[in-house]
């Protein structure tokens, strides 16, 4: 992964110019560093994130915690559990499958 370095710079800048003020800078740089840390990306813009990997994982450790995670929360396996707990179950499920078509979608590109 690359370190991004960008928001930072460009966030010091906007901040200290918009509030005129070295606490705008520092808002900014904080701003800044959220961006290029990701924390503003959800799981649908970074799939790795659903299976807690980063994009340099291996192929075997994405299909590892595919298995894992698809196993735990496979619909079929709560068939005797409260409907809601179902309803998760499927949600997770179909959340854990698109990451993973998301993620063999960009390796192959």
């Amino acid at each position: 992964m690359t370190r991004r370095w960008y928001g930072k710079f460009f966030g010091l800048i906007a901040g200290w110019l918009l509030l005129r003020h070295p606490a705008g800078g520092l808002l900014g740089l904080l701003i800044g560093h959220a961006f290029d840390a990701d924390w503003l990306k959800t799981t649908r813009d970074n799939p790795y994130r659903v299976f807690g990997l980063t994009d340099e994982a291996s192929d075997a450790e994405i299909d590892q915690a595919y298995r894992r995670l698809i196993s735990q929360y496979h619909p079929d396996k709560l068939a005797g559990a409260a409907p809601e707990l179902q309803k998760q179950a499927q949600d997770k499920a179909s959340q854990i499958n698109a990451a993973y078509d998301r993620i063999k979608e960009l390796r192959r590109t």
